[in-house]
This record gives C-alpha cells, structure tokens and sequence, in this order.
C-alpha cells in the first residue's frame, strides 16, 4: 500500500481511489473489513502497512529471539566451550529496545484500530498482555544485573508469529488449532485404552521382580506411553516372556489396537478434518474477495445508470493497488475485464480484478518466442542459432539425453562395486584411472545445457524448474572433476537421475506435488523450529546445568550415560543444545533414555515434560501427513476431473489486441515505433494457484456459495448504500468518451506516488495531526 501527497488526500476522487485499493488489499489479505480505516485513520493505517514498518516489527521480533542465544541460564551454569553468553546489561538492553519497537507498532495500529477493535481482536490482546509480562521481566532483570528463571521467554515466538511477513505461518497455526478438537478427543480415547492396559499390565506382572517395566501403575502408564513409540521394544516385553510365552498375547494386542489401528485412525480423522477445514477457508476467502470487490466497486462506479466503472476510474484505483504497473499495462488489466467491449465494467466483469491484475504482459513481435530474431542481419549465425532450437525441441534429443542419463546411471553401480572391492590404499589410483568417462559424462550434460541456453535464451531457460536442477547438478559435477579440493561433490552427481522420474506420470505427480508443497512445507518447519524454541527455553529453565555424565548408577540406562556413551550430550545447557536434543526426541529412537536420565537427577514429574513434547509434536507431524495427503489427493483428483494437458492448463493466457488510437490516447510515447491504424497484441500470462484450481474443482459448489451470497444489485439499489460520511461517490463520468480524450496527467505519472516507502516527515506530519484533533 503506497502513499500520497497531502494534496492529494484532499481530494475526493483521490482518497476514493485509495480506500478502494486498499479495500482490494484486505480482500486479497483475508483482513477484516471492520478494521477499514476512515479518512481520519488512514495516516495511521499507511504507517502501519509501509514497508519500513513491515521490516522493523520483524527485526525487533527476530532480535528478540536471537537473544535466546546469549543469555545464560538461570542455574549460571555455562558449557566451558560456549562464547555466545553477553553480559546481563547488554542482553538486557537490547531486550527492552526490542519490546519498545514492538510497543510502538501496537500504538501505531491502536491509532488506526481505535480502542475497542484493537482490544477486541484475540491474538492482539494476548500479544499486549504477552508484552507487558515480557517488559516488566527484562526491566527487573536490568535493575538486578542478574538473571532469573523466565519460562515467559517461551512466548517470544509470538512476536515473529504476529509479523506481516509470517502471515503464513499464523495460517498453518490455525490449522492446527482448528484441527484440534477431533485431535484431543482421539488422544482422549487413546490415554484411555492406555491407562486400562497400564492397569492390567500391572496385575498381570508387577509380581516379578525383575519386571522393571511394571513394578506399579505410574510405571506401567510410563512404559506403555514409550510403547507406543516402540522406542522400548521388544525390552519392555522380555522380562515377563521369559516367565511366560503367552505373556506376548498381551504386548501384541496393545501394539495392534494403540499403534496399529488408534493411530491410523488418528490420521484418517486428522485428514478428513482437514479436508473439510480446506474447503471451508476456501469458500470463505473466496466470499471474502468478492465482498471486498462489491466494496470497492460500491465507491468507484458512476451515481447515474447503469452505475459501471469508467476507465479513469480504474486507472486511479490501479494507481493505488498496484502502483508499481505501467499505465499500459493498467489498460490492458482494463481491457481483458471488460469482456462486452462496452468500455465501462460491471460488477461480474470487475469480479476478476484480482486474477487479472497479476497478469504479467509482453508485446507480440514477429519473433516473440525466438530471443535470437536481433541475429538476423548476420545470416549464418541466426540460422545456426535456429537451428539448435530445432534440435532441442525433437523428442529425439530428449531420449537420447535419458539414453545417457541411464549409462551415466549403470556407470555409478559399476564404479561403486569396484571401489567396494579395491583396498583403501589402491582407491586413489582407481579413481584417477575410471576418471575419464566421469569426464565424458559431464561434458555432455555441459552440452545439453548449453544448446538450451543458447536455443531458448538465458531467461527462458532458466525459467523451468528442471533447467535450474540440471543447470545445478552439472556446474558441481564440472566443479568436482576439475578441482581436487572439491571432490566431495562427485557425490551429488547422481542427483541426475532424478530427471528420469518425468518419464512416468506417477513420478511426476509426486515432484510435482512435492513442489507446490514446499512453500507450505517452509512455513510448518518455521512452526516446528518456533516450538522447539519455546521447549528449549522451557528446558533450559528447568534441566540446565545438570551434570548427567556418570549418572543413573544401578539403572537399565547406566551405560548409556557413561562417558563412552556419549548420551550426556543431550542436555539443556543452552539453546542450541536444546534443539539438537529435541530433535532427537521428535525422531523417537532411543528418546526414553534421554528422558530417564533427567529423570534420574531430577523428578518425576520431569516426564511431563519429555510426554507434553511428544504428544505436541505427534500432532504436529500428523497435521503434516495432512497437507501432504491433501495436496497430492487433490492434484490426481483435479486430473481426473480436467484431463487437458497440464503444461498448458497450468497457465492462464489471455490476449489482447490494442489499436494505435488507444495506446495514443494513454500516451504519444507509447507510439513512438507504430503507424496509424496498426493493431498491437498484447499476451498476459500468469500460473495458477491453488484458488483457481479450487475454484474449478468445487465449480458446482461455488456456483451455490454465489447464489446464496447476498449480491447487491448496484443498478437498482446503488441510492439505498450507506456511504461513509467523510467518503464522497464518484462524479459522473461521460462513459462515451472514456478513450477519446486522454488520460488526466495526475493519473499517468508513476514519480508521482509514494508507494514503498515512508517517509520521515509523514509520520510526523501524521503524529502532529492526531494531538490536534
């Protein structure tokens, strides 16, 4: 969202343009439109939504966590080996530097918000709560010059959740949190069943002495709680098989009902869960935008009939929306709405703003595809260039680059069984005498790459994913041949191999999917990395400084803990520590004894924490089989309900013709190379997300949402809108004649608008007018 000139704001069909984009943006941003601002509040609104803002609010929020790093422990136990520890006035300082740049945000979006929104809304009540606790805590810590216990820093993670650029991640959260509630009553039933065969584990074994396992019912509970993992089987079960065979009736039925069934069951009602929450996101998103287009559309169109949008109304709200557009191509967005031809739009035409806007354009040339039509003066060269795209394009060439892919393939089995057969000291020999067919091979991958380069032009070659991995793989294969000090990197070679999953349709659907999850993958390894956070400082506050070296003394584990045993390694000492020992717990192998040594030099009531992790983490990662269910089920459900082919159908394309008298009339320098009369094409290509797909898998489903939508018709009720009181309707507008004259100079000029920055003296000028008002 931009900014303009004071001048600017007084204008009527100024500020109109503005409220409408940004009415756009919070369709677009799934924001709540009772948070809109007023003429009195946009000052405000812009501040908070600048970029220079935006930036601020994540380094305090990132600062806050990096501080995690160097504050010692309450314990005052320090690992000889770590420097990273600062001084308390120095963390100190910096904490409270932080807090104050996240408590100017709050009053910044107070301002804009006003008292009773800002404190009505959930997460930012909880984060000023959070940040008062936070605040007192670090001044107490300052004055003290001394470190206390602080589980309250567990809750920093909340400062970058709320950031706008973790929008994402705030998304993946409610997910999960809206994916809770059939979650918690599958684990209620599951700590049930649990706590029935702890009690008759009990019974059934307490009674032998060297059944360590069930000596009494809290152990029991705790031994089958890392059953369930399988982290302790089959040691859990040998004491009492060796008394009785039949003793393996009861481990067998337990593993079969809890983990076999109760767990698969656990992801079948987590996946429908989900499914269901998808689709209701998307329906309600999908409202969502056309409720912020009727609004906007509400303050764009003409008081008189048939109440459409004008072009120079269009063109002030792209000013506004998209400001970084040229005015051709706010034209063309223009031209591929208006499908009647009528030069004006309606409300179902101004419905698509969204899509259509994201549309990048390019002219058509007579070679728009051929990067190489500037080597026509100089014949051979062009002809030669012609013809390598030829070659590249031939199925001929792609097999035979798969024909040498699978040689390259049998010639990694091959090197590898004789290197697996040759002494040590001969292996450096043997590698320099098998060398020069590795040669050969990557010489002819440097080919291929280059033939493409030079066939499809550096841009478009790099475009495809494909391309960039092969590009990548043969740059380290080269590297790894020519120098010694990187031979290491022979090893990614085979990565190559990968190409050969495009020749089955199956493959492709699983890399493919793997690629369209990996921006949501991203934001769920941020959720991951925030949680392991919040533990590790949880752990650092209550198991730091614990000497595990030697203990459990007498214990199953006492091996373990010795210093050949290497497990006093995982500790709490600090927070790097603590995500490594967390991620051996989240893996699950061996994690009880991790947890039994703590055990040991604390309390029982330790394993509440380790059971907590787990049971968090386990939800965790089954909302993760989730997403990756969801997302491939829905790519083979979506071709089987559209089989086109998917290398088009993944692409929107639209064109559009434009005349020399409409591009004159936007601009003479945008005619500078053309001659009266002549018609200019125009192709906007964008890819299709995940909405498009969405609209076109549920098509009946949203043909029903918009019939039982409330739609306004604006024609006949357009008198009967209650318009803000500082926002005037647009004037009327002479829709004859939207091309013949120019555009208005105000609306063309790009230099103009203020649109990614903010500037010093605005914010003042903004701070002085709220104290006068």
């Amino acid at each position: 969202m931009g900014l303009v000139d004071n001048e600017d704001m007084e204008e009527p069909a100024g500020f109109c343009y503005q409220d409408a984009a940004i009415f756009l943006q919070e369709g677009q941003n799934n924001d709540r439109f009772d948070t809109h601002p007023s003429r009195r509040t946009i000052r405000w609104y812009l501040i908070a939504h600048s970029t220079f803002f935006y930036v601020m609010d994540l380094m305090a929020a990132l600062l806050l966590l990096a501080l995690g790093l160097t504050e010692k422990p309450a314990s005052g136990e320090v690992p000889k080996d770590d420097r990273m520890f600062l001084p308390v006035p120095v963390h100190g300082a910096l904490e409270i530097l932080s807090l104050l740049i996240v408590a100017i945000g709050l009053t910044v979006k107070l301002k804009w918000q006003g008292a009773k929104l800002f404190f009505n809304h959930k997460r930012t009540l909880l984060k000023v709560i959070i940040l008062a606790v936070v605040f007192v805590e670090a001044v107490v810590v300052l004055v003290r010059s001394e470190n206390h216990v602080r589980v309250t820093r567990a809750l920093r993670p909340l400062f970058l959740i709320d950031t706008h650029y973790c929008y994402g991640v705030r998304r993946v959260l409610r997910q999960i949190l809206l994916s809770l509630p059939p979650i918690l009553d599958m684990l209620f039933l599951l700590l049930f069943i649990m706590v029935i065969f702890a009690m008759l584990g009990f019974y059934l074994f307490s009674d032998n002495e060297k059944d360590e396992y069930f000596s009494s019912f809290s152990r029991s509970f705790i031994s089958l709680f890392v059953l369930l993992t399988t982290a302790n089987y089959p040691d859990v079960m040998m004491p009492s098989y060796r008394r009785s065979r039949w003793t393996v009736i009861y481990f067998v039925v337990y593993i079969s009902v809890v983990l076999y069934f109760l767990m698969n069951l656990l992801l079948a009602v987590v996946y429908d869960t989900f499914t269901n929450i998808e689709k209701n996101k998307f329906r309600k998103l999908f409202l969502h935008k056309r409720q912020a287009v009727r609004q906007a559309y509400k303050l764009l169109c003409s008081e008189n009939p048939p109440h459409w949008i004008s072009l120079h109304s269009f063109i002030g709200l792209m000013s506004f929306y998209k400001p970084k557009s040229t005015l051709v191509e706010e034209y063309l967005v223009f031209k591929s709405l208006d499908t009647s031809q009528r030069r004006q739009l309606s409300l179902d035409e101004f419905y698509q703003v969204f899509e259509n806007s994201e549309m990048k354009w390019k002219q058509v040339t007579e070679h728009y595809n051929q990067w190489f039509s500037c080597l026509k003066s100089c014949n051979c060269l062009y002809r030669a260039v012609k013809g390598i795209r030829w070659l590249i394009t031939q199925k001929a060439f792609e097999y035979f680059i798969y024909a040498v892919i699978i040689a390259n393939g049998i010639s990694f089995i091959v090197d590898i069984v004789v290197f697996s057969n040759t002494p040590q000291n001969e292996r450096a020999n043997k590698r320099q005498e098998l060398r020069w067919y590795h040669i050969v091979f990557i010489s002819m991958y440097a080919a291929e790459a280059a033939l493409k380069i030079i066939g499809l032009g550096l841009r478009k070659y790099f475009l495809s994913g494909w391309n960039l991995f092969d590009f990548f793989v043969t740059l380290a294969g080269f590297i790894g041949a020519v120098s010694t000090s990187f031979s290491f990197i022979v090893c990614l070679r085979p990565l190559r191999l990968v190409l050969l999953f495009k020749l089955k349709q199956r493959y492709r659907d699983v890399l493919e999917t793997m690629g369209v999850l990996l921006p949501r993958m991203t934001r769920v390894a941020l959720v991951i990395l925030l949680l392991y956070y919040s533990f590790g400082i949880i752990g650092i506050e209550c198991f730091s400084g614990l000497q595990l070296k030697d203990c459990c003394q007498n214990t199953s584990w006492e091996e373990e803990y010795k210093e050949d045993g290497y497990y006093y390694l995982n500790n709490f000492n600090d927070l790097l520590h603590s995500y490594v020992t967390l991620f051996e717990l989240t893996v699950v192998n061996n994690w009880f004894i991790i947890m039994e040594g703590i055990v040991f030099m604390t309390s029982d009531w330790a394993r509440i924490f380790f059971m907590s992790f787990y049971i968090v983490t386990m939800v965790v990662m089954t909302i993760i089989v989730a997403f990756i269910l969801e997302a491939f089920l829905f790519r083979i459900e979506y071709r089987k309900e559209h089989p086109t082919d998917e290398k088009v159908d993944m692409k929107i394309r639209k064109d559009i013709s434009v005349t020399y008298e409409e591009l004159l009339a936007l601009g003479e320098h945008f005619v500078k190379d053309l001659q009266p009369g002549q018609i200019v094409q125009y192709i906007g290509k964008r890819s299709k997300t995940k909405m498009d797909l969405s609209i076109k898998m549920y098509a009946d489903e949203v043909k029903q949402w918009i019939q039982n939508e409330r739609i306004i018709d604006m024609g006949e009720t357009l008198g009967q809108f209650e318009f803000m009181e500082d926002i005037p309707r647009m004037p009327p507008t002479n829709t004859s004649s939207s091309l013949n004259g120019r555009v208005p100079e105000e609306l063309a000029p790009r230099s103009r608008r203020v649109t990614e920055e903010l500037k010093i003296g605005e914010i003042n000028a903004a701070v002085h007018e709220d104290e006068s008002l």
